[in-house]
């Protein structure tokens, strides 16, 4: 055995003898489950909530989504919890409220969770290199010439290593692969075989990550913000500090306590027949089955098929509107819910609202923090979202906010791989909400 393969083991073997030290532990808070409640008796008004059936109606008769499900929640009530359209076109099969759809970078703010846990656990600290945990992390290097014609490069020495706050934030320098924002770190990824988000391959995401670590960064680490595989790096060092597998860490420390029945990196048998069909927007933007698609990462029929080993942090998830709801108010809740505390207080606020990356995040309405974009005061003068607003999405055309201000969440999710009209319908969604808001303006405790 090797030195590393050896100091791999022992940090396995510790982490396995002290998980089962740790728990979600209990709170004197108790917060309501999640349950459906008059709009009026949480501020709302029906009749003006009622207008997102026919926004989203519109988008369906116009065949933009083949079908879609929005939730809406207020003070931990469900206020509207719909479904439109079919979830196949080609069996006309109606779209029901529970079904599943491939989240994708949804993905993303569980696998950051799972961090900020094992971090208020004591068992690691945010600065700290990723090398202390992944050596294969250790003297990274930034690409510094690419030649076009043979794909060789040459590279610089980092000034510093990757810390676990580097890939938090997608300040790293680590790429992804077919949606890279870079062409030549797409053909370094390329030729080393370098998955993006989600496999049906017989491939652990341990393998995949230590393969990427002797990969050329982009950027230096910190200086930029770069969308990448950095959470997929993060979700195995949650295996490698709690000595479980990514899916089993998620079931056991997440979903299971959280009461989400229906979320999985691989769908169980009994519950593939409510898995959403994948579109894309062909010619003329008619809706085509993604199976006759050349473009699209990964398996039209994942997460069903193939070997069912590769557990992406980053983007492999599926999950209901329910479920993802069920999240967010926890994190609305402070971080408790079911009758469990999964973060402090103070944990959830440096997670879903601290300003981590200065002004290199791309939009200038948000800033991110150790999981999501944040709207802050430009952002909050372009829409009805109030500051501190937290939010993202997925690539097939998934997406979600939750706003502390107004104790509210959302979320609205379709099943595309391209479309000219998923932005344009979350902005309208969002805006749906805000608009049926009937109630003072909040007062913060204190005030």
């Amino acid at each position: 055995m090797t030195f590393l393969s050896k100091l791999r083991a022992t940090v396995l073997l510790f982490a396995f003898t002290a998980v089962s030290l740790y728990a979600q532990t209990g709170t004197k808070q108790t917060p309501p489950l999640l349950a459906a409640a008059n709009p009026e008796t949480v501020g709302f008004s029906s009749e003006r909530l009622n207008r997102i059936d026919g926004l989203i109606q519109s988008y369906i008769d116009k065949k933009a989504f083949p079908g879609v499900t929005a939730i809406v929640v207020r003070n931990g009530k469900i206020v509207y919890h719909k479904a439109f359209g079919t979830s196949d076109l080609d069996n006309n099969k109606p779209l029901a409220k529970d079904a599943i759809y491939r989240i994708a970078s949804m993905t993303k703010a569980i696998t950051s969770l799972a961090v900020m846990m094992l971090h208020e656990e004591g068992k690691i600290m945010l600065d700290d290199p990723i090398s202390n945990y992944i050596p294969e992390f250790s003297k990274p290097v930034v690409l510094d010439k690419f030649n076009d014609k043979d794909s060789t490069y040459t590279t610089i020495p980092a000034k510093r290593e990757i810390t676990i706050r580097h890939l938090l934030t997608h300040m790293s320098g680590l790429n992804y692969n077919v949606i890279a924002s870079d062409p030549h770190m797409r053909a370094i990824y390329t030729k080393a075989g370098i998955v993006d988000a989600f496999t049906t391959q017989n491939i652990k995401i341990g393998d995949a990550v230590r393969k990427l670590a002797k990969l050329p960064l982009n950027h230096q680490p910190g200086e930029k913000w770069t969308y990448g595989l950095s959470i997929d790096v993060l979700g195995a060092l949650v295996e490698v500090v709690s000595g479980m597998p990514l899916d089993q860490f998620f079931q056991k420390r997440i979903f299971e306590p959280l009461g989400m029945k229906d979320t999985y990196f691989y769908l169980p048998d009994s519950k593939r027949d409510r898995l959403v069909a994948l579109y894309s927007e062909g010619k003329d933007k008619k809706l085509v089955k993604t199976a006759t698609l050349k473009s699209l990462p990964t398996d039209p029929d994942f997460p069903i098929v193939g070997a069912k080993a590769y557990f992406s942090g980053g983007g492999g998830l599926s999950s209901t509107a329910y479920d993802y709801a069920i999240f967010l108010q926890m994190l609305l809740n402070n971080g408790v819910y079911n009758g469990k505390r999964f973060l402090s207080r103070k944990g959830v606020e440096l997670f879903t609202n601290s300003n981590q990356t200065g002004t290199l995040f791309p939009d200038p309405n948000s800033y991110f923090s150790l999981g999501f974009a944040v709207t802050n005061e430009k952002g909050h003068t372009q829409d009805l979202s109030s500051v501190g607003t937290f939010s993202w999405g997925g690539a097939f055309s998934t997406d979600y906010f939750a706003d502390p201000k107004e104790k509210l969440c959302a979320v609205l999710m379709k099943q595309m791989w391209g479309t000219s009209y998923g932005g344009e319908l979350d902005n309208k969604f969002s805006l749906m909400i805000y608009q049926a808001l009937d109630d003072q303006e909040v007062v913060e405790p204190g005030n």
